[in-house]
């Protein structure tokens, strides 16, 4: 008895998977893509050890005739791994109850030197210098689950640069050197494309910081709440700026506003506030509802490096500081451009929202295989991707789903 309720189980989870692999697959074209898509991502989702394309297609016991099928398909057709990922996110953000877009990247270690944009570099999966590539994300994050919106692979310039690495590895000739802030802006505004409301984007301190990050965000009409290190400068409230004054009337005129104070660093700007702009604020809603606090100031700036090197008209924004009770310094800044009247307990739980992220990338990599790729294609690891996507989509939609049977 309990033998057939298992069947039946595993029976309709496949059932619902064809059907979800079908809505989500329609844009790839030929059939034979669809079902290579479906056996994928069914490996994917299969207990077991490794989601390299070898192992999986072992344990589903496919012949070797689909299993070159399915390397063609991953490693080489030219479908885009975009247009999947847009499928998915369509079909499950509105199930979420969408709070923010978060921002992250991630390193998947690497032997060799041959898989595209490995090197030495920092991986925050490391916590140190190693040997991987890394690659950058965009994620909808919402009280009900996460849904990924876009993946793109951080090329360094050395490979960028190398035209014989990038024949062995595919790279697309369109495909050139881009930081990861500008990766990230590329995957915020495809995401902007989608038939799907927007929400803010959530980043840490390496793209907070990056003030032409901020601006190009700005300039795709998103909002943001980004972390900042302490060492970062701003105007305080206090405050002025006057028109730029042409001193002679030889050469340009002026383009700078003048302030009537030099800027100081958020460390500074916060020690000397008065102990009146402190509110204890609700920060973070545990899983079994309990309401986390914080210790938070909020008012509003001006950040220096745009008036003062970009030579841009000074934009007021949030700054978001806290700190704990009992610790010598604040522990966290965020900077964001949500209008004034945005509620503060708001901005300290979109504050604390990113940290969301990690959940999911542990399951992406733990479950789900995400750092398991193992070709040496540029476009096969998008496809990867992209197929991650759809596992992880399905998973979601499962989960959200009353009527699907839970585990005994």
């Amino acid at each position: 008895m309990a033998e057939t309720a298992r069947s039946a189980t595993a029976a309709g989870a496949r059932e619902r998977l064809e059907s979800f692999a079908q809505e989500v697959t329609a844009g790839l074209g030929h059939i034979r893509r669809r079902e290579n898509a479906l056996i994928y991502v069914r490996g994917l989702l299969e207990h077991g050890g490794r989601k390299s394309l070898q192992p999986t297609m072992f344990r589903l016991e496919e012949t070797p005739a689909r299993y070159e099928s399915v390397q063609q398909f991953l490693a080489d057709s030219p479908w885009e791994a975009g247009e999947l990922v847009r499928a998915c996110a369509e079909r499950v953000v509105p199930e979420i109850q969408l709070a923010a877009w978060v921002v992250d990247d991630t390193g998947v270690v690497k032997d060799g030197r041959h898989s595209p944009g490995v090197k030495r570099q920092y991986s925050g999966t490391l916590g140190k210098v190693g040997n991987c590539q890394v690659t950058v994300s965009l994620h909808a994050v919402g009280l009900r689950g996460t849904v990924p919106l876009g993946w793109a692979l951080y090329l360094p310039e050395e490979w960028a640069a190398d035209p014989d690495r990038r024949r062995r590895a595919k790279i697309p000739e369109e495909v050139s050197f881009k930081t990861k802030p500008e990766l990230v802006t590329e995957l915020c505004a495809e995401a902007a494309s989608f038939e799907l409301a927007t929400a803010p984007v959530l980043a840490d301190a390496a793209y907070g910081d990056d003030s032409a990050f901020r601006t190009r965000l700005a300039a795709l009409k998103l909002t943001y709440v980004v972390a900042l290190r302490a060492e970062t400068c701003v105007y305080g409230p206090e405050t002025s700026f006057a028109p730029p004054e042409r001193e002679t009337k030889r050469g340009r005129p002026p383009s700078r506003p003048r302030a009537d104070r030099e800027p100081e660093s958020v460390l500074a700007l916060a020690k000397r506030l008065p102990e009146t702009a402190w509110h204890i604020l609700a920060c973070r809603t545990t899983p079994s509802g309990e309401e986390v606090e914080g210790r938070f100031c909020c008012l509003r700036v001006v950040a220096a490096h745009p008036v003062r090197r970009d030579h841009e008209p000074p934009r007021e924004e949030w700054l978001i500081i806290e700190w704990p009770l009992g610790e010598p310094a604040p522990t966290d800044y965020w900077l964001s451009n949500l209008p004034e009247d945005e509620p503060r307990e708001r901005l300290a739980r979109l504050a604390r929202l990113r940290w969301a992220i990690e959940l999911d990338y542990r399951q992406l990599k733990g479950e789900l295989g995400l750092d398991h790729y193992e070709g040496r294609s540029y476009v096969g690891f998008h496809h990867h991707c992209a197929l991650v996507t759809c596992a992880h989509a399905f998973l979601t939609l499962e989960r959200l789903d009353p009527k699907v049977p839970r585990p005994a």
